[in-house]
Parts: structure tokens; C-alpha cells; sequence
């Protein structure tokens, strides 16, 4: 099964690739002109064992929206990509995270339906040259090209840099299960027959 996709997605405002093996060992490459996403991104590859690549150039002469956005929409529709027709896969996933004083927690369904719940506190308004109230739309943008079904909360916890990162490796453990493989399941995990989003 070759679970693998490219994604590349020019604009006026982005220039971006994204390659995606959802059966990887955890490698990336990651350079999006932003220090603290490609952090953020590194360890989604690391701790949900995804071969991941991401090179974007963005107008970040102006900020750093588009470059989260369009990344993130990227990254959704390669999982979407990657996932094809999502036969044998379990569907669902659920994971929490401590970082330190901060408990994150992530729940999936890969359902083709979209939709997000964020639940999660900004204790202010920069981490390095992220700003912190484009996670919450990074995660919206990669639900909504994902089409999944995504809810983020964090429990509690003070420092930004913890809290950002503790959602990042929740989700991405949370999505490391749901893509799993289980030979007991025959067509998808839906009684439906289908979990295309129809």
C-alpha cells in the first residue's frame, strides 16, 4: 500500500511543496521561513512516525498568515491524498500529551466530514515569529482540507511555547492512530459502507 502524497500549491502570496508518507519513520526536511512552525512541524513528523517534507516561500515581508495557512491547507490535502479511499484504516484517534505543566489533548475521526473544536487558551501573542492566534487556524485550515473531524482542548497550562507544542504532538499522536492500518477491517470503518464525507 503506497500511502504517500505531494501536494505543491502556488499563489501570489505562497510558493509551497508538501510531501507526505503516512508509513514513515519519523524524518523531515522542513523550511517554511517561520523558526518555531518548522519546530512544530519537525516534531509532528517525529512523534507521528510521518515522513514529512515542507518547503514553503511566503510574503513574509507582511506576516506570517498566508505561510501558516497555506501550509496548513497543504498538509491537510496530502492526508487526504495519502488516505485515497481509507479502506482497513481504524478512523479514529485520541491522544494526550503533557508538556510540562501544560495537558493537551486531541481527539480525530478521519470521518470526511469537517469540523474543529479549539479550546485552548493564548497566553500572549508571539512565540518567535509565530503568532500564536494563527494555530488555531493552522488547525482549522488542516481540518477543513483534511476533512476530519478534530478537537483540540488543552486541559491547563501557562507557558505558550509548552501549550502550542503539547496540541501539536497530541494531534499528531492522535492522527498516528487514526491512520493505523487493522487487518480485521474489511472496506472502511463505517456502516455506511463509505466514509468519504457524502
Amino acid at each position: 500500500m503506497n500511502r504517500q502524497a505531494e501536494i505543491k500549491r502556488k499563489t501570489k502570496e505562497t510558493d509551497i511543496r508538501v510531501a507526505l508518507n503516512l508509513d514513515g519513520a519519523g524524518t523531515s526536511r522542513i523550511n517554511t521561513g517561520i523558526g518555531f512552525l518548522d519546530h512544530m512541524l519537525d516534531l509532528f513528523a517525529r512523534h507521528g512516525l510521518f515522513d514529512l517534507e515542507v518547503e514553503c516561500q511566503g510574503d513574509l515581508h507582511i506576516d506570517d498568515h498566508h505561510s501558516v495557512e497555506d501550509i496548513a491547507i497543504c498538509l491537510g490535502q496530502a492526508f487526504a491524498q495519502a488516505l485515497g479511499e481509507k479502506r482497513g484504516i481504524v478512523r479514529y484517534g485520541a491522544a494526550y500529551v503533557p508538556m510540562d505543566e501544560t495537558l493537551a489533548r486531541a481527539v480525530v475521526d478521519l470521518s470526511g466530514r469537517y469540523y474543529l473544536v479549539y479550546r485552548v487558551e493564548n497566553t500572549r501573542d508571539k512565540v518567535g515569529a509565530l503568532s500564536v492566534e494563527l494555530v488555531e487556524h493552522f488547525w482549522h485550515s488542516f481540518a477543513e482540507h483534511c476533512r476530519c473531524n478534530l478537537h483540540i482542548e488543552v486541559l491547563y497550562g501557562r507557558n505558550q511555547h509548552h501549550i502550542i507544542e503539547g496540541v501539536f504532538k497530541a494531534v499528531t499522536r492522535a492522527l498516528a492512530q487514526a491512520v493505523r492500518v487493522d487487518e480485521r477491517i474489511t472496506g472502511v470503518m463505517s456502516t455506511k459502507g463509505t466514509i468519504s464525507g457524502s
